[in-house]
């Protein structure tokens, strides 16, 4: 899921991805420790987009406090 989906999402629907998101993470792990897993980098991957759920998500918390950045015309 990229980023634009993600901020299409509500709050409850965003958490619920995390929570999924790490269930998924840890049988992956438990995979990955028992050698049947065929694809490690599935695990970096999963990392990374229970972190991009969480940005976003605290993107919706905090609107102040998102990726906005100034633009040339306001004097940045």
């Amino acid at each position: 899921m990229n980023a634009v989906d993600i901020r299409k999402l509500t709050v409850e629907e965003i958490e619920q991805e995390i929570e999924d998101a790490r269930e998924e993470l840890w049988r992956l792990r438990f995979r990955a420790a028992t050698e049947q897993l065929d694809n490690p980098v599935l695990l970096r991957h999963r990392k990374r987009d229970i972190a991009r759920l969480q940005t976003i998500l605290e993107e919706h918390r905090n609107p102040e406090h998102g990726t906005v950045l100034p633009s040339a015309e306001e004097g940045a």
